[in-house]
């Protein structure tokens, strides 16, 4: 098979097919609109120019003269999601209060015991819902948005570990108090003869390590998929945990707890096997997914283009994510959040990889044909989430992936930022500014290392202003490495521009 090269989108006027691609993707219809800024090249290394008024030389496009009101901001069901937790977690307390006699709680020991269970029944609580969160279930992204499910997932996580860590020295030194004795001592007579309470302790020891794994600066020590492994094991938290909830827990039975509880259980069980199983089974039945060719795209960059049956049918559209598993002989048992780096069609996908470390680097050697088993698409960083009638996208290393898919489904007049530390680490520029010249766009490079003067101005309010003059009324997607996200966004809220307006490419679990 005749391998399609990288400016495979040269011409998208007529959409001509790839080599080694019959008939490939369908003629798509994009913005015809007037050159607004006709002359102003579409693609442009931009340098910092003190003496210009925009404070860049070359920055390029005018102003749209299009002021349409916005579309409506769009904020999914945060508030109901909230309250609706809020109300089982409410629910889980009050299970307590319910079964305890007024009077009950009149001394020391006792209030230690008393906290010591509320806390164990808000932390059984949270640990379901992190546990519906990781799921995978298509439709808690939808309703949610990826952004504020990882974020969400994150606090619960730390909620989770805190709340477990006051359960279990609230209750020990309850009894300590009851008993007279030390708490070390009631500690261990607790853990030997107390039923089930061996796999409690194993589980609350896993769940200190899944917290401690997960702070940002232990995490990146990690490979990614040992990191992974380790994190799935919250499902076994569960499993351990679950005999001493029913031997040990005084409030979790009773008219309306034998309701309550059963029914999250099963609400929860059935959205991981929804999410992780049924799911990606039927879409690797449906699509049988193989990679077609691997091509070169720039320094340690490639791109993976799969093939499939019915790929018209795939849900994903442009910004997405999906997880891929190559079954490669040493990378089988592996798999990896890999994003989209053009816009899905009826005959193939492409997925762009950096090579960072051993597994990545062996999945540019594989060869046509090799099986594929995905599983989504996920995340909510796509066009259908704008709020306004313009963009930016901002992108830094790897980030170009998702943005570069993004461009196709993007009205006029957006403007493209990538950051790169040198000109030969630009990947997919011809196709950009192919699609930047057909799309009514414009994809401006900053090109140098952190102490350079373009790129050390670009993160300031004065030089996003420079090259973007009216950020505060455009949608921002963003996609690179933490450090550049985290100054853009830090720039785009000094700028005041809304949250809403402001779309990251979270694929952290």
């Amino acid at each position: 098979m005749a391998r399609p090269g990288p400016m495979m989108f040269e011409t998208f006027a007529d959409q001509r097919p790839a080599p080694g691609f019959a008939d490939q993707r369908p003629a798509r219809d994009f913005w015809e609109q007037p050159d607004l800024n006709e002359g102003v090249p579409r693609g442009d290394i931009v340098v910092e120019a003190p003496g210009d008024p925009s404070g860049w030389q070359g920055s390029g496009p005018a102003i749209a003269t299009d002021d349409r009101p916005p579309a409506e901001a769009t904020s999914g069901n945060r508030l109901l999601t909230v309250l609706l937790f809020f109300a089982g977690l409410a629910t889980s307390v009050a299970l307590w209060l319910f079964e305890t006699e007024a009077g009950t709680v009149n001394d020391t020991p006792t209030l230690m015991m008393a906290i010591g269970r509320i806390t164990g029944l808000a932390g059984g609580y949270v640990l379901f819902i992190q546990l519906l969160m990781m799921s995978r279930v298509s439709f808690l992204e939808e309703w949610v948005g990826a952004r504020d499910l990882l974020r969400w997932h994150r606090w619960l996580g730390t909620s989770l570990v805190v709340l477990v860590g006051a359960h279990v020295v609230f209750i020990v030194y309850g009894y300590a108090l009851t008993s007279e004795t030390g708490v070390v001592d009631q500690g261990w007579t607790m853990i030997t003869t107390f039923p089930d309470m061996i796999s409690a302790t194993v589980a609350t020891g896993l769940l200190v390590f899944i917290s401690l794994i997960s702070i940002r600066a232990l995490r990146n020590k990690l490979p990614y998929e040992l990191w992974h492994l380790i994190h799935l094991t919250g499902y076994l938290v569960l499993l351990l945990g679950y005999g001493h909830q029913i031997a040990m827990g005084a409030n979790l039975s009773g008219k309306f707890a034998d309701i309550f509880w059963p029914a999250l259980g099963a609400l929860v069980i059935a959205a991981v096997v929804w999410g992780r199983l049924i799911e990606p089974v039927w879409l690797n039945l449906r699509h049988r997914f193989e990679v077609a060719e691997v091509v070169a795209e720039g320094t340690n960059t490639f791109s993976i283009y799969i093939d499939g049956r019915r790929l018209d049918k795939l849900p994903a559209q442009a910004g997405q994510f999906m997880r891929w598993r190559f079954f490669t002989r040493n990378g089988w048992w592996q798999s990896h959040p890999f994003s989209l780096s053009a816009a899905p069609n009826s005959e193939w996908l492409r997925l762009t990889v950096t090579a960072v470390g051993g597994h990545t680097a062996k999945l540019a050697e594989m060869e046509p044909g090799t099986p594929v088993w995905a599983e989504g698409p996920f995340g909510t960083f796509t066009a259908q989430r704008r709020t306004r009638r313009r963009a930016l996208l901002i992108a830094g290393g790897s980030g170009i992936a998702p943005i570069r898919a993004l461009l196709e489904d993007m009205p006029p007049d957006t403007i493209v930022i990538y950051r790169a530390s040198r000109p030969d680490e630009l990947v997919f520029r011809e196709e950009l500014e192919d699609l930047a010249e057909r799309r009514d766009a414009w994809v401006r490079y900053i090109v140098g290392s952190r102490t350079d003067p373009g790129p050390r101005r670009l993160f300031t309010a004065n030089g996003l202003l420079g090259l973007v003059p009216d950020v505060n009324r455009r949608d921002v997607y963003l996609c690179g490495p933490p450090g550049l996200v985290g100054a853009a966004v830090q720039t785009l809220r000094e700028l005041e521009v809304p949250d809403s307006q402001i779309h990251l490419d979270p694929f952290e679990f």
